[in-house]
């Protein structure tokens, strides 16, 4: 019997500075530092594990396009790291240069080249510590990973069955090799997780499954299939620690404790020489986005991608003015920080909107504008594991969950029949997913006309808006009303 702590994230998103709440200072990097640093003086065996999604969602990630977030990665050293969705953002070429500068392994079992199946990374690592072999396997599936579709050479599996495929594949071929414990990285959100723990052969060995993407946070850890399951939620203010009894004769788990760690200022101690990096590169940040863009009459808010909010509703009526648009639907997911305002300086804004992509207009009739919506709020909306969508000024919605049907959808006031025809915008990574987000094909798109760019830049549409408009305001009106 040997211990092992395992120290997790997931989903950091750029968040690497403390934030002072209450008389405490919360999160940052610094502190996530001293408290890992802590934890390895104590600990005799100690991995850290991150399972996606380092990047996006600071101006410090965006301005470096990521170099900065892996340099700040490599003063934070984690053990083994696996990609989210957002490490693809900035390109597939852009990744693998970051690859080589990241000092610690990144590992993903299933990304590849379509024309020779040559995979893009390690798919897996074995760690040796204390005599213990230990087998980490990195995982995410198309169904997540949006942004590579718009690379024709690149593939991934499919969904959830294909990843279990592959798993067992690299656990059979190191069965010659006394593995202690097996963990997959995941980053396929919870209920993925769920279902691809249901899907293991227990011969396979696979005793943890860390994940990210949903932003989940759990009180104890879910057991399935035997194989134990573990969130993080989000950011940099909690860390999940396990400390496992692992039976190296049996190759499993003999117990464990497990818990959401808060990083704070009374139990984590700072990393100054972090700090000092941090710094550096906020300076420049600092100077170059302290400008005011504009002043909201009270703070906007957005604090869940699957319901309206106040601040989805402001951006989407401004695409829909700025761009002569019938309908704008705004992917939620695009909203990044949870308020906005009252003072809104342009590192604020592209923060909040990072995502600087083309605008495309499509013409689409009532019939599948409905078919369009229905998809959108199929039952994944409302667990979080699907896009969502905040509408522009005119629309409304009244959908029954129960009767999975629309009680009323009307335009202007006026019910949408399936004759009218709508000038609908949408943002490129929206449009280039638009059957898996929305369930129509790009041949049913162009059934009335070819949808057309009609802005090369999201933020300059934002920007200047809000530049020639001060103390706006808007409500969560009822845009869209959920029954049952």
């Amino acid at each position: 019997m040997k211990k092992l702590t395992i120290l997790h994230s997931n989903d950091m998103h750029g968040d690497f500075l403390a934030e002072q709440i209450d008389e405490s200072l919360v999160g940052g990097v610094s502190m996530l530092s001293g408290y890992i640093s802590k934890v390895r003086e104590e600990e005799k065996n100690v991995i850290y594990a991150i399972a996606g999604d380092m990047f996006r969602g600071s101006i410090i990630d965006a301005e470096y396009k990521g170099i900065s977030t892996i340099e700040i990665m490599n003063a934070l050293s984690p053990d083994i790291v696996t990609l989210g969705n957002h490490e693809i953002d900035y390109g597939i070429a852009h990744l693998l240069f970051i690859e080589k500068c990241a000092q610690f392994p990144i590992i993903n079992a299933n990304l590849y080249i379509k024309t020779n199946g040559v995979r893009l990374f390690s798919p897996y690592k074995i760690m040796e510590i204390d005599g213990m072999r230990i087998l980490f396997i990195g995982i995410i599936t198309e169904e997540v990973l949006a942004q590579a579709k718009q690379d024709p050479l690149i593939g991934s599996l499919i969904d959830t069955s294909d990843a279990a495929k592959e798993v067992g594949r690299i656990c059979n071929a190191y069965k010659a090799v006394d593995i202690d414990f097996t963990v997959l990285l995941t980053h396929i959100g919870y209920e993925q997780d769920l279902e691809l723990a249901r899907l293991l052969q227990p011969e396979w060995g696979v005793d943890l499954i860390i994940g990210g993407h949903s932003h989940t946070y759990l009180e104890q850890p879910t057991l399935v299939n035997d194989v134990l399951i573990a969130h993080a939620g989000t950011g940099t203010d909690i860390i999940g620690r396990f400390d496992i009894i692992v039976d190296t004769d049996k190759n499993n788990v003999a117990s464990y404790e497990w818990e959401m760690v808060p990083i704070n200022d009374a139990h984590c101690p700072r990393d100054l020489q972090l700090e000092a990096l941090i710094d550096k590169y906020k300076e420049v940040t600092d100077r170059k986005y302290a400008r005011i863009v504009t002043r909201f009459n009270r703070i906007l808010t957005h604090p869940k991608r699957n319901t309206e909010t106040s601040l989805g509703n402001l951006f989407a009526d401004i695409f829909c003015e700025s761009l002569g648009l019938d309908i704008m639907l705004l992917g939620s997911g695009s909203i990044r920080n949870e308020k906005l305002g009252t003072l809104v300086d342009y590192g604020n804004l592209k923060e909040t909107f990072p995502y600087d992509d083309e605008i495309y207009m499509m013409k689409i009739d009532g019939g599948k504008f409905k078919r369009m919506m229905k998809y959108m709020l199929r039952d994944e909306a409302f667990s979080g594991e699907t896009e969502f969508y905040q509408l522009s000024k005119g629309l409304r919605l009244v959908y029954s969950k129960g009767q999975k049907a629309f009680k009323s959808m009307t335009y202007n006031g006026k019910e949408i029949e399936d004759e009218d025809v709508f000038t609908v915008g949408l943002q490129n990574f929206h449009f280039s997913n638009l059957e898996n987000f929305l369930g129509i094909s790009f041949k049913e798109a162009e059934e009335i006309q070819k949808p057309r760019v009609v802005s090369t830049s999201c933020l300059d549409v934002v920007e200047e808006y809000l530049g020639k408009h001060h103390l706006l305001d808007r409500d969560v009106e009822g845009r869209i009303i959920i029954e049952d």
